[in-house]
C-alpha cells in the first residue's frame, strides 16, 4: 500500500535555479531531492512542493510530499536525507501524513520576508541574504501603500508570468514593515502569490519609500498591466517562512 510522506524542507537557495525540477539541470531544490529518494528508497520519486520558489530564493519551512511504496521508517528516511543531501539543504522533519494530503492543493495561506540592507555600512556576512539598499526610506509612507495592497484583488500588474492563463486574482492578508537596526524587513502573508509577486510588490514599495510614486496611487495597479506596477527587486531577499493548512 502506497504511503504518503511530508517534508518540512529548508535551504539557502543561492546556487539553486529554483525550486521546480528543470531540464537539462540537477542543480534545482525539487531535482536534488527526487535524486536522493530515489536512490535511498530504490523507487522512482516524484514531490510535490507547496510553491515553487525562483531562482536564489530561500526557504525557512517549505512543506512538500511525496508517495511511496517503501515501508523504510520515517526516521530513517530523515536520517537518509540529511546525510546525502548537500549542507545547503536542510531537513527539518519527515513524517507519514493522511493519503489526501497536497503540499500545494491543500495549502490555505504562505508567509514570505523579505530582507534589505538600508544602511551605507557594509554588509558582508548577511549578503547572499539581503538587497543592499543604502538610500533613505519613508517607512512610514511605505506602510500606508502596504495597506492599500491588502484584501482581495487582481494582481496581473505584479506577475511576471506575461502569458498567465489562470486568474490573476489573490488575497493579501497582513504586510508588516519593520525596521531591525540597519535592517528593514517586509513580511507578507496571503493565499497565494503569483509568479514574482512579492518580489514586484517589494519594489513598488521601495519606490514609495524613496518618493517616486504615491502610496494612494496603489489602488490603480489592481488589474493594470505589468509596466505600471514597481521594479522587480533581487532574489536573495526572499525567503519562505511559513506554510499553513
Amino acid at each position: 500500500m502506497s504511503r504518503n510522506i511530508r517534508l518540512i524542507i529548508c535551504y539557502d537557495g543561492t546556487r539553486y535555479k529554483g525550486w521546480q525540477r528543470l531540464p537539462g539541470t540537477e542543480n534545482t531544490i525539487q531535482g536534488k531531492l527526487e535524486q536522493i529518494l530515489s536512490r535511498l528508497l530504490d523507487e522512482p520519486i516524484e514531490i510535490s512542493g507547496s510553491g515553487r520558489t525562483d531562482a536564489g530564493t530561500h526557504a525557512e519551512a517549505q512543506v512538500a510530499n511525496f508517495h511511496c511504496e517503501s515501508k523504510m521508517p520515517c526516521g530513517e528516511i530523515l536520517s537518509g536525507l540529511r546525510r546525502y543531501l548537500p549542507e545547503d539543504i536542510g531537513i527539518d522533519s519527515c513524517e507519514e501524513t493522511s493519503e489526501r494530503f497536497h503540499a500545494r492543493l491543500n495549502c490555505k495561506s504562505k508567509t514570505y520576508r523579505y530582507r534589505i540592507w538600508n544602511s551605507e555600512k557594509p554588509c558582508v556576512f548577511q549578503r547572499r541574504f539581503v538587497y543592499v539598499m543604502p538610500e533613505k526610506l519613508d517607512v512610514a509612507q511605505m506602510q500606508s501603500a502596504a495597506q492599500r495592497l491588502l484584501g482581495e484583488h487582481d494582481f496581473s500588474a505584479f506577475c511576471a508570468n506575461r502569458n498567465m492563463k489562470k486568474s490573476t486574482i489573490r488575497r493579501i492578508d497582513s504586510i508588516q514593515i519593520t525596521r531591525d537596526g540597519e535592517e528593514l524587513v517586509l513580511t507578507f502573508t496571503g493565499n497565494g502569490f503569483l509568479y514574482n509577486m512579492v518580489r514586484i510588490m517589494v519594489g513598488t514599495l521601495l519606490e514609495v519609500g524613496r518618493g517616486e510614486r504615491k502610496a494612494d496611487s496603489i489602488p490603480a495597479l489592481f488589474g493594470a498591466k505589468r509596466e505600471e506596477a514597481g521594479y522587480l527587486v533581487p532574489a536573495q531577499g526572499l525567503c519562505l517562512m511559513e506554510v499553513t493548512y
